[in-house]
């Protein structure tokens, strides 16, 4: 495929607080040759037509317990394997293309990369991933059962570490949800990046998606325009009103009032809203 294909993501200013961890997409450049790259730099897809040539690599350096999460898209049954999951220290600026055809075994068996499979039965269209790496260079993966995984290798931790992931085999489409760092005293979570239009929050909980397709939006409400990145994250189509208290502007005022009821969280970063409701509105 032809680099023309790769939407590059819009330059940001960030300064979302301590506890952002700042966007996180796909990198734009060290894409495998069968990729194709959308959705702001979140949807990585894969030609059904061959196995391979589906690397991929963060677009920043990941933290120690960072957990990056990972949506399959769509599968196809014809190819065996799924996707593979790791880290490097070998900054995605600094390789040259084309990028080898696989991760493993064309990138593990060279120095500072890690990785390992993610069985077909955990890879289906729907199920959700996580995988980071602990602060003992152990490289832990989390599938959607809350089954976990860890490699018998160890990770080093004296570089900074940038997630990599091929998609591979029967899987053909994901979706960087974003990542997640658990704290003592509070969670850390990656942001959105900005796109014009806004497709789909990058760290929303899948339970939001319910509110979003039972919304009652009028047609007026679908011609309406306002600045990419100020759109509600629930119903994708009105303005967002509304800053709570952990900072983040992302909800419309139909949604405001239901996501507070229903969840009682933030759908950026899950922050518990305690306050009284009414009087928030």
């Amino acid at each position: 495929m032809t680099r023309e294909k790769i939407t590059l993501a819009p330059k940001m200013q960030h300064s979302c607080g301590r506890r952002c961890l700042g966007p996180l997409t796909f990198h734009p450049q060290a894409v495998g040759d069968m990729i194709r790259l959308s959705e702001g730099l979140r949807c990585a897809e894969r030609t059904e037509e061959t196995f391979r040539g589906g690397v991929v690599f963060s677009n920043r350096p990941v933290s120690i317990n960072e957990r990056v999460r990972v949506l399959v898209q769509k599968k196809v049954a014809h190819w065996k394997g799924a996707l593979r999951v790791g880290f490097t220290n070998v900054p995605p600026s600094a390789r040259t293309l084309p990028l080898p055809c696989m991760a493993m075994p064309n990138l593990t068996n060279t120095q500072g990369h890690w990785a390992c499979p993610v069985p077909e039965s955990c890879c289906q269209e729907g199920s959700v991933l996580e995988f980071w790496v602990s602060p003992r260079g152990r490289l832990w993966v989390k599938f959607h059962n809350n089954r976990k995984r860890t490699l018998p290798i160890k990770v080093d931790l004296s570089l900074p570490l940038w997630a990599m992931i091929d998609v591979y085999g029967q899987t053909c489409s994901i979706f960087l949800l974003g990542s997640e760092k658990k704290g003592t005293l509070f969670n850390k979570a990656s942001c959105p990046a900005p796109e014009p239009p806004i497709s789909r929050p990058c760290s929303i909980s899948p339970d939001y998606t319910e509110l979003s397709e039972n919304s009652d939006d009028s047609l007026s409400d679908l011609s309406m325009e306002f600045p990419p990145g100020d759109g509600c994250v629930v119903c994708m189509v009105r303005e967002a009103e509304y800053t709570l208290p952990c900072g983040h502007r992302c909800l419309c005022v139909r949604c405001t009032n239901r996501v507070l009821v229903q969840f009682g969280t933030c759908p950026l970063c899950r922050e518990e809203i305690n306050c009284n409701i009414q009087g928030f509105l």
